[in-house]
């Protein structure tokens, strides 16, 4: 009797290229993405420099880039606002065991969309890459922190303006459940309104307060400060 079991389909690894000047980090990310990743992650390239990453990202054409920020032949900020003007931009992970001053705002303002630490656990890496390619920023509370020091630093803002942005590092569902919960909604009428289930709804709302380090009640006061119309409206 002919078996009526459809084929499993696997997805597609994310490819990822790694850029650092020190072979031995290159080698060891490259260790932890391929054996802890389970085939979610394979590297398709390292680079030791801006120009080699450049160039191998037009041929490897990767989904996500993690790189590195001080090295020779084009730092790593040039070399990210090189990768994201290319016509298939890879997306961009500074990758960093310090947040220096300043980094946080270039690396935003090059194109970067979050930071992975040298010293995260594996599973938190491979985690930070799969996020970044579903296009949600990994800025985690220490690089936001940063980035507003850095922007009072260069372009004071109001406290509405700050809010504004800490909503907007959000993912645009995580962003829609906080505005619905800040006016008053249950999660059940949250679920209904985003057609979802509850439980995705706790997830998000469990996900925005995780990255902005705020419970419930202060992620409403957060969004009260944003000044942002209702979306009940």
């Amino acid at each position: 009797m002919p078996s009526s079991m459809q084929p499993v389909s696997v997805p597609t690894p994310i490819t990822v290229g790694i850029v650092d000047d020190d072979p031995m980090i290159c080698q060891a990310m490259q260790l932890i993405l391929n054996d802890y990743s389970r085939g979610r992650v394979t590297v398709t390239f390292m680079a030791h420099d801006g120009e080699d990453a450049v160039a191998k990202a037009r041929e490897h054409h990767p989904d996500v880039v993690l790189m590195d920020i001080a090295m020779p032949n084009g730092d790593g900020i040039t070399a990210t606002s090189r990768l994201r003007r290319l016509p298939d931009p890879p997306h961009v992970l500074i990758l960093t065991s310090l947040s220096p001053k300043g980094t946080v705002e270039r690396a935003a303002e090059a194109g970067a969309e979050g930071f992975v630490s040298k010293t995260d656990a594996p599973e938190e890496i491979i985690d930070r890459i799969i996020r970044v390619r579903e296009g949600r920023p990994q800025y985690n509370p220490a690089s936001q922190r940063q980035l507003l020091a850095d922007l009072h630093t260069h372009r004071p803002m109001t406290r509405r303006d700050e809010a504004r942005t800490l909503l907007d590092s959000l993912s645009e569902r995580e962003r829609e459940a906080v505005l619905l919960a800040a006016d008053g909604l249950t999660n059940q009428e949250i679920a209904a309104r985003m057609f979802t289930s509850e439980r995705t709804t706790k997830a998000h709302l469990s996900s925005a307060s995780e990255k902005l380090c705020m419970n419930r009640v202060q992620l409403a006061q957060l969004v009260g400060r944003a000044d942002l119309p209702s979306p009940l409206a």
